[in-house]
């Protein structure tokens, strides 16, 4: 017997509410999105585009109301964190499934029950889609239980005549394009019974979003990020593994490659000197000569066992990139609780810097030890770098020299400059 649209729509009234009592946080980022009848031809189960959430009624109407609070949860949660804007390069397939991994155990710990066909792996708990997305395999072969349709492979184009859709648009009203699906054999859309969320009235596949689009709606989920999360912790009812996660994603997502550049070129800028010129030149005036220098920058690289070999050669690959333009001393400690033995390691500006062979790490982490041994050398550096995923005690007293920590993570440094590391 076909669903009743309206027993639907209640039964998805009854889901929000219920979030928004047990869980005001998912609850006040669910109301953001209207829930639309979707045809069955392209909406199996669930969808959204980052402005609704599509659902296949018979899909709805096949869950409990748990499964159906899950289901509400996890299409808020991609726009949230805004999944539509930070794809990038990478392969679409691999980064819905790396999506969902990072959204399943989130709400598995949440309490929330999982239905069938939602994607759940070990090993991936608190990452990122970013940190999760190199361990999907081409060869994987699971697929995520709902849609994206904010999003499009690369190789798909839309009708020209259509990708003028301007921000007024409704992504549920037709557009002239034919997204759907082929209706499969013995299944037409024409036969499909009127009220039971099947029929012509039901939304077609939204159009992918434009980048202006995908900007706007970036800017929108983060401020209702940040605005559900203060209404969450005013209830007492934000939990610790959301609350990192929202500070994490509205901290600035600034390039470190461009951080880097600028501190080290800011450092290193040729100063000028107002010493007296000779007199023979028979001019009294004073002018301002050119006087070049170099900058002495120490580099600290966590060993602890979480930062990977491929992570570190990057990294080191980076700073010599930029070393070498803004002539940089570069001296290089590796820690994990305690400094690491043939350390540390002195690289001029006109030498390579490299990592020298494999450390010997996986230890508890201390940032103590690498302060200690600046202040106990009576060098102060220009800047200091710590590469690091800043699970460890940091030093209580700020060092008088600027500090900057390249974090790999989701965890936060209580001074100097953090910048996110992906």
């Amino acid at each position: 017997m076909a669903a009743d649209i309206n027993d639907i729509e209640l039964k998805l009234t009854a889901a929000r509410t219920r979030l928004i009592i047990e869980k005001p946080f998912l609850g006040a980022l669910v109301l953001r999105l209207p829930a639309v009848a979707a045809n069955p031809n392209w909406c199996e189960t669930t969808a959204t585009d980052a402005r609704k959430i599509y659902y296949n009624p018979a899909y709805i109407d096949a869950l409990d109301m748990e499964e159906t609070q899950f289901a509400l949860a996890h299409e808020a949660l991609h726009c949230a964190l805004s999944h539509f804007a930070r794809r990038g390069h990478r392969d679409k397939r691999k980064w819905d499934i790396a999506c969902d991994l990072a959204i399943n155990p989130l709400l598995h710990s949440e309490g929330f029950k999982l239905p069938a066909g939602a994607l759940m792996l070990d090993g991936f708990e608190g990452m990122t889609a970013e940190e999760i997305y190199p361990s999907i395999e081409d060869s994987f072969e699971e697929e995520c239980h709902d849609k994206h349709v904010y999003d499009s492979d690369s190789n798909i184009k839309p009708n020209p005549e259509e990708a003028d859709r301007g921000e007024g648009s409704s992504p549920d009203q037709p557009s002239g394009r034919n997204t759907q699906r082929q209706p499969q054999s013995g299944h037409s859309q024409q036969s499909a019974k009127p009220g039971d969320g099947s029929g012509s009235g039901a939304a077609p596949q939204p159009l992918p979003l434009s980048q202006t689009e995908r900007e706007n709606l970036n800017t929108q989920w983060q401020q209702r990020l940040a605005g559900a999360a203060q209404q969450a912790m005013q209830a007492g009812k934000l939990s610790g593994a959301m609350a990192r996660l929202v500070d994490y994603l509205l901290q600035p997502q600034l390039s470190w490659r461009s951080v880097l550049a600028h501190y080290m070129s800011s450092i290193a800028r040729d100063d000028y000197s107002y010493a007296r010129p000779s007199t023979r030149r028979g001019d009294p005036a004073i002018y301002p000569s050119l006087r070049s220098g170099q900058i002495n920058v120490t580099v600290a690289l966590d060993t602890s066992g979480s930062i990977s070999d491929d992570d570190m050669r990057q990294f080191v690959s980076e700073i010599d990139a930029i070393k070498s333009q803004v002539r940089a001393r570069v001296t290089l400690h590796a820690c994990d609780a305690k400094l690491v033995e043939g350390g540390p390691w002195v690289y001029e500006p006109w030498e390579e810097f490299r990592i020298p062979g494999k450390f010997i790490g996986g230890g508890g982490t201390e940032f103590a030890p690498v302060f200690d041994w600046i202040e106990r050398s009576d060098f102060q550096p220009d800047l200091l770098i710590y590469f690091t995923d800043a699970k460890g005690n940091f030093p209580e007293q700020q060092p008088p020299y600027p500090v900057i920590w390249l974090i790999k993570g989701k965890e936060s440094a209580p001074w100097g400059v953090r910048v996110q590391l992906n």
